[in-house]
C-alpha cells in the first residue's frame, strides 16, 4: 500500500513539475513570439483605402479611381446573408471562439502531415480573427512563426475589440478578385448590384472568393468557381442560415458574373473626367484621390454633353470629308491568318467613337466590298467568337467620289465603318479626321460647365484641347474691345471710320496696314456695325483711341488673358488663349458683367460625407435659423466683382444678338430663339471660332489642325465654326421656351437707323431698336442728317493716326484678326 501511495505522489510530483516546466515553457514561448508584435490598437482608427467617385450633376456615375476598389459598408449595412454566407465559408464559429479555433488548427495540422509528403497545397485553419491579423499587421509570409504571432494578435484584437468590429474589418478588408476589395464593390463591379440585391448564389459566389481568386474565375475556371460556390451554399443550409429549398434552387442558378464596365467614355465625358481627376490631385494631392474615398458632384450634364460630342464630331467630320480619302487605317494579311476576327480584334481602337466600329475588307463584290467588324470583349477580356460581316456599297463612299469601294479598298485593308440606318448590313465607310478642335457648353451665371469636349477622341489624344489648347481668338475676342469703349463712355451709334490706317512700328520695320476680310472699305459707320460685319480696321481705330493699355485690363478682368501685350494687332485676337476662358469671358456679357469662376464641381464630400469644398460661395443669410421668429426671409449675399456695368454688358450683348440676326453669323438664326455671339477666324484661316449664349447657356467653339495651318483659303468661322454652335443649340434648346435677354433698369431702348445710328426718321433704310444708357441716346431727328452728339470723353475716331510701336509675333501674320 505504501508502495502504492509512494507511486501516486511521485505520479503527482512528475505531473506537477511537468506542468511547471510546461507552463514556463508556453510562458517563455508566448514571451518570444510577443517581442515586437504589431500595435493592434491601430485598427481602432483604421481608415482602409476607399475608392473616389465621380457623379454627374444628375447623380449618375460618370468614373471611379482608386488603387484598391473599394467601398466601405459598416456591419449594420451589410445584409445577414451576406454575412451567413462569409462565416460559413470561412469561419463557422467565428462568434464563439476567442480569435483561435484549437479543433480547427489541430484538425488542419493532421491533415497537413498526410499532405505534405504528397505534394498537394496544405490546408490553412485561420479564422477571420486571425484573417484580419494577416491582412493588416503580420503579413503574409507562409512559416509556423509567422502562424504563431498571427494566432497572437487574433487573441489580442479579439480581447480589444467586438466581434462585430471584427467581421466588418474583415468584409470590407478582404481580396475578392478582379482588383475587387471587400463585399461592397465586388458585388458592384461583379453583378452591378448593390450587396442588399444580392442572390443567395451571388452572394456564396462572393464567399466562395477568399480562399483563391484567381483560382475561381468565373470566366476562366467556371466549373471550379460553380464547385466552390454550391460548396458555399450548402455550407450555409448545415448552418441553418437557409432552407433546402432555397439551397437547391440557388445551386442551380448559374454563375452569373458581369463584370461592370464603367468609363467616362460611356458618357462621352473622357476629356472632362480627366480634368475633374487633375483638379483633384492637384488640390488634395495623389493619396487623397486614389485613396480616400472623395464623392465628387461635377457640373456634367450627360445629355448635353453627348450633344456637345456629336455636333463637334460631326462639324470635324463634316470638313475632313469634304477634303477627300486619306486612306486605311491599318493592314492585316488575310492569308497568313486563319482568323481575321482575332487579327483585327488584337488591333487598338478608338473606344468612344461608337457607332463607329473598326473593321477589315474581306473581298470585293460586284456591288462593293465585303466586311467583317472587329468582334467585341466578354467579359474575362477575351474576343467573342461570332463574327459580324457587312457590306459597302458605292453609296457608303460618295463622300470620297472616288466611285465604286472596290476601286481603292483592297482586302486586308482595316478601316472605320458606321452602320446606316434603315439599311440593315450596310455600312459607311468612316476616317479619323485631320482636323480637330474643342467645345464647351456652361451655365453663364454660374460658370458650371455642363459639357466640354477637348477634341475628336479622347482615346486618341488626351491633350484637352478646351483648356489645354492655347489659339488665336481673332475677331472672337472684338466684343471684349468694343465692351471697354461701350464701358468708357462710347455708344452703339458712336461712328467709327472704315478706311485705311498706316500703324508706323518703329525703326526698320515697316508700317503696318490692317485690312478687312474683302480687302475693301465702307466708311464711317457705328460701333454695331463694326461688330456685326467683322471690321478689322474699325476695331484697330477704335483700340487705338481707347488705349491698349485699358484694354489688356479689361481682357484680364474678363480672364482672356492674363497679360495681354499692349500692341494694337492684338485687338484683333491676335493673342492666344483658351476656349474655356473665352466662353467664360462672354459669360459675363450674359449675367449683367459678374465675374465668374467656370468650374467642374459642384461640391466635394469626404469619406464620411463632409462637404469640404463648394463651388457656390454665395452667403445666405438667416438661413440657419431653428424657428421662425419673425425675422426677415433668407437670402443669398451675391458677393462677385462686378467687371463691367450691367447696362454695358446689355448694350453688347444686343449687338451681339444682331450679329446674329444681320451678322458673320446668320445661320444661328435657324435655331429660332434669342441668341448673341460672335465668329473669329485667325489670319490664313488657321483657327475658326464662335463664341456665344443664350440667356441661360454660353458655349464657345473652335476648330483647327493642332499644327497650325490653314484650312483653306474660303474658310470662314460663319460657315465652319458657327454651324457645329446651331447643331449643337438646336438640340440643347429644343425644349427651351424662346426667352429673351432680360433689359437691365436703366436701359433706353430707341429706334434707329441701322446704318447711321441716329433717331429713325423719314429717312428711309432699316430700322433697328438699339440700346442706351441714361443721357447717351442720339437727339430727336435732325433734317439733313446730322451726326448725333458723342458723348463726353468719347472722342471721335479719326483718320490721322499717331504712330504705335509694335512688333509682330511669330503667330501673327499682319493681315487683321478675321473675318
Amino acid at each position: 500500500m505504501r508502495f502504492v501511495l509512494r507511486f501516486i505522489a511521485f505520479l503527482f510530483g512528475l505531473a506537477f513539475t511537468v506542468a511547471v516546466v510546461g507552463a514556463a515553457a508556453v510562458g517563455y514561448f508566448i514571451w518570444h513570439y510577443s517581442q515586437d508584435l504589431p500595435d493592434y490598437t491601430q485598427l481602432r482608427d483604421y481608415e482602409p483605402p476607399v475608392m473616389t467617385r465621380f457623379h454627374a450633376r444628375d447623380g449618375r456615375l460618370l468614373a471611379e479611381y482608386a488603387r484598391e476598389r473599394r467601398l466601405f459598408l459598416p456591419i449594420q449595412a451589410i445584409p445577414r446573408q451576406v454575412v451567413a454566407a462569409f462565416l460559413s465559408a470561412e469561419d463557422k464559429n467565428f462568434y464563439s471562439h476567442v480569435g483561435v479555433d484549437p479543433f480547427g488548427t489541430l484538425r488542419a495540422v493532421v491533415q497537413n502531415v498526410g499532405r505534405k509528403n504528397s505534394g498537394q497545397r496544405e490546408q490553412g485553419a485561420s479564422t477571420i480573427t486571425q484573417q484580419v491579423a494577416k491582412n493588416f499587421l503580420v503579413g503574409n509570409e507562409r512559416s509556423y512563426e509567422r502562424k504563431i504571432r498571427e494566432a497572437l494578435v487574433a487573441l489580442r484584437i479579439e480581447n480589444a475589440y467586438t466581434k462585430d468590429k471584427i467581421l466588418e474589418l474583415y468584409l470590407n478588408e478582404i481580396y475578392l478578385g478582379s482588383g475587387n476589395y471587400g463585399v461592397a464593390a465586388a458585388a458592384l463591379n461583379y453583378f452591378g448590384k448593390s450587396v442588399h440585391e444580392l442572390t443567395v448564389a451571388e452572394a456564396a459566389y462572393l464567399a466562395a472568393l477568399p480562399k483563391a481568386p484567381n483560382n475561381y474565375n468565373a470566366f476562366r475556371h467556371t466549373v471550379a468557381a460553380t464547385d466552390r460556390r454550391n460548396w458555399v451554399i450548402e455550407r450555409m443550409y448545415e448552418n441553418d442560415y437557409i432552407t433546402r429549398e432555397q439551397a437547391d434552387q440557388a445551386r442551380k442558378q448559374p454563375l452569373g458574373v458581369s463584370p461592370r464596365s464603367l468609363s467616362p467614355n460611356t458618357y462621352a465625358a473622357g476629356y472632362f473626367a480627366e480634368e475633374v481627376r487633375r483638379e483633384i490631385a492637384e488640390r488634395y494631392g495623389e493619396n487623397k484621390l486614389y485613396d480616400g474615398g472623395l464623392s465628387v458632384r461635377t457640373t456634367l450634364d450627360p445629355t448635353m454633353q453627348a450633344m456637345a460630342r456629336k455636333a463637334l464630331v460631326d462639324g470635324l467630320v463634316r470638313y475632313d470629308e469634304a477634303r477627300g480619302w486619306h486612306g486605311v487605317v491599318d493592314k492585316i494579311d488575310l492569308r497568313a491568318t486563319a482568323d481575321w476576327g482575332k487579327a483585327l480584334g488584337d488591333l487598338k481602337t478608338l473606344t468612344d467613337v461608337q457607332p463607329w466600329r473598326l473593321a477589315v475588307v474581306l473581298e470585293n463584290t460586284a456591288s462593293g466590298v465585303r466586311i467583317g467588324m472587329q468582334p467585341e470583349r466578354i467579359g474575362n477580356g477575351s474576343l467573342e467568337t461570332r463574327r459580324v460581316t457587312g457590306q459597302i456599297d458605292a453609296d457608303g463612299v460618295r463622300w470620297t467620289r472616288k466611285g465604286k469601294p472596290g476601286s481603292f479598298l483592297s482586302p486586308g485593308d482595316v478601316i472605320y465603318a458606321e452602320p446606316i440606318e434603315k439599311r440593315p448590313g450596310f455600312y459607311r465607310l468612316r476616317q479619323i479626321p485631320a482636323i480637330s478642335g474643342a467645345m464647351v457648353a456652361m451655365d453663364p451665371l454660374t460658370g458650371r460647365v455642363f459639357a466640354m469636349v477637348g477634341g475628336f477622341s479622347f482615346d486618341q489624344s488626351e491633350f484637352n484641347r478646351a483648356t489645354q489648347a492655347q489659339r488665336q481668338p481673332g475677331s472672337s475676342f472684338k466684343p471684349i474691345v468694343y465692351a471697354t469703349a461701350l464701358d468708357n463712355g462710347y455708344t452703339p451709334s458712336t461712328t467709327v471710320y472704315d478706311s485705311p490706317i498706316e500703324i508706323e512700328q518703329g525703326p526698320g520695320l515697316p508700317p503696318w496696314r490692317p485690312e478687312n476680310y474683302s480687302g475693301k472699305f465702307s466708311g464711317p459707320h457705328t460701333l454695331r456695325y463694326g461688330i456685326e460685319q467683322s471690321r478689322n480696321v474699325m476695331t484697330v481705330r477704335l483700340a487705338r483711341d481707347i488705349g491698349m493699355p485699358v484694354i489688356a485690363e479689361y481682357s484680364r478682368r474678363f480672364g482672356v488673358y492674363d497679360e495681354l501685350q499692349k500692341y494694337l494687332p492684338m485687338s484683333l485676337g491676335a493673342g492666344e488663349t483658351t476656349v474655356m476662358r473665352m466662353t467664360a469671358a462672354y459669360s459675363m456679357f450674359a449675367n449683367g458683367g459678374k465675374r465668374i469662376k467656370p468650374t467642374l464641381i459642384d461640391r466635394i464630400q469626404d469619406r464620411w460625407g463632409k462637404t469640404i469644398y463648394r463651388h457656390d460661395e454665395r452667403i445666405c443669410e438667416n438661413c440657419n435659423a431653428d424657428r421662425w421668429a419673425n425675422q426677415a426671409e433668407p437670402t443669398l449675399v451675391d458677393k462677385r466683382e462686378q467687371v463691367i456695368d450691367p447696362l454695358t454688358a446689355y448694350q453688347i450683348t444686343h449687338i451681339l444678338e444682331g450679329v446674329v440676326q444681320r451678322g458673320t453669323a446668320t445661320i444661328l438664326k435657324a435655331v429660332g430663339k434669342p441668341l448673341a455671339g460672335k465668329t473669329g477666324t485667325t489670319n490664313d484661316a488657321k483657327d475658326v471660332w464662335f463664341v456665344g449664349f443664350s440667356p441661360d447657356l454660353a458655349v464657345g467653339v473652335y476648330l483647327g489642325y493642332d499644327q497650325p495651318r490653314s484650312l483653306g483659303g474660303r474658310v470662314t468661322a460663319g460657315h465652319l465654326a458657327a454651324p457645329v454652335v446651331r447643331d449643337f443649340l438646336n438640340m440643347a434648346l429644343k425644349d427651351k421656351p424662346a426667352t429673351p435677354f432680360r433689359v437691365p433698369p436703366g436701359i433706353k431702348l430707341v429706334k434707329v437707323n441701322a446704318k447711321t445710328g441716329l433717331r429713325a426718321g423719314g429717312e428711309g433704310g432699316a430700322v433697328i431698336l438699339e440700346a442706351f444708357k441714361p443721357g447717351t441716346a442720339p437727339p430727336d431727328y435732325v433734317a439733313g442728317g446730322e451726326s448725333a452728339p458723342r458723348p463726353q470723353g468719347a472722342p471721335q475716331a479719326s483718320s490721322q493716326d499717331a504712330p504705335q510701336a509694335y512688333q509682330p509675333s511669330q503667330e501673327y501674320d499682319g493681315g487683321g484678326g478675321g473675318f
